[in-house]
Formats: structure tokens, sequence, C-alpha cells
């Protein structure tokens, strides 16, 4: 069974660039890993004119872009976050950056310059990731730049092992 972990925080504290750096660390210690990123705003996944485009817009429900190496799904209905999951390959880890209000274990990335809420309370945080102390977390802190502590610290908390979980 897949194991998930929201990774959320204010718009610039970090989330993106700590889960960039917590992939490798957590493949190196033998875990598979993929993400889901949610978006506030719109994005134009695809791009007009594009043939991939043209059949959408002819209604197919999905397009698949597909290369020598790799490939894209473009759906033009929404889909729940389970929906999402069911969609991966079975992995150790999966990501998912956001999806602040869904109840799984969560890491709070916390930048104090900017000046926002901290992450708590919330009943599925694990730990604050954040470049300053919080004396008053109830979860424990870790550094923000420290991402090898927060993939040792996600590995025990979440019960993975380095040969994988799966």
């Amino acid at each position: 069974m897949m194991k998930i972990l929201a990774v959320s925080g204010w718009s610039g504290s970090g989330k993106t660039t700590l889960i960039a750096a917590l992939i490798p660390l957590l493949s190196a210690r033998g875990l598979s890993v993929s993400t889901i990123k949610h978006a506030h705003h719109n994005v134009v996944l695809d791009k007009p004119g594009k043939d991939s485009y043209v059949h959408a817009e002819a209604g197919a429900q999905e397009v698949i872009l597909t290369t020598g190496g790799s490939f894209a799904l473009f759906s033009r209905r929404p889909a729940s976050l389970e929906a999402l999951l069911n969609r991966l390959l079975p992995v150790d880890l999966v990501l998912i950056e956001g999806f602040k209000a869904e109840p799984f274990p969560r890491l709070g990335v916390y930048r104090a310059a900017l000046g926002k809420s901290t992450p708590w309370p919330d009943k599925d945080l694990l730990a604050v990731a954040a470049d300053t102390p919080l004396p008053d977390c109830p979860v424990p802190t870790l550094h923000l730049n420290e991402p090898d502590r927060i993939a040792d610290f996600l590995i025990s908390a979440l019960g993975l092992n380095k040969s994988g979980n799966r």
C-alpha cells in the first residue's frame, strides 16, 4: 500500500524546493516516489494548435501524448485526489503538494519572513519544516535547509524502510 504525505504551506514557503530535494534523497534510500501537485490557478496543460490539443477540442475525453521516453495524459474533466492517486503506478511514497484540507499525514512548510500564520492546529500535522525555531509548535520542527534530516524523519514517521515498503 502506498504511503501518502501532504506537503503544505503558504505560497513562497519552499514546498516545491523541499520536495525536489527530498525525492533524490528518498530514492537513494531505496524508496520509489511519485508526486501530485495542486495548482490554485488555471494552467494551460496543452498547447493550442498542437495535435493533442486539437484532439481534445474535437471532443476526446482524454488524450495521451507520448514520446520515446515519456508520456502525458490530458483530461478536461476534474478529478478527485483519490482518482488521481488511483491512476499512479504503485510506489512507496506519494508526495502531494498542497491539498491542505485532505486527511493525510502532513509536513507543514513554514517561512517566517512571509508573515503568514503557522500551519497548526492541524490534526494531520506530523512535523513542520521551518527556517526558524518554532518554540510553540506542537509537533517536531525540522530545519527547512536540512532535507537529509527531514527525509530520515519521514522514513521513520511514515513507517517506510530503506528497502521499500510496497
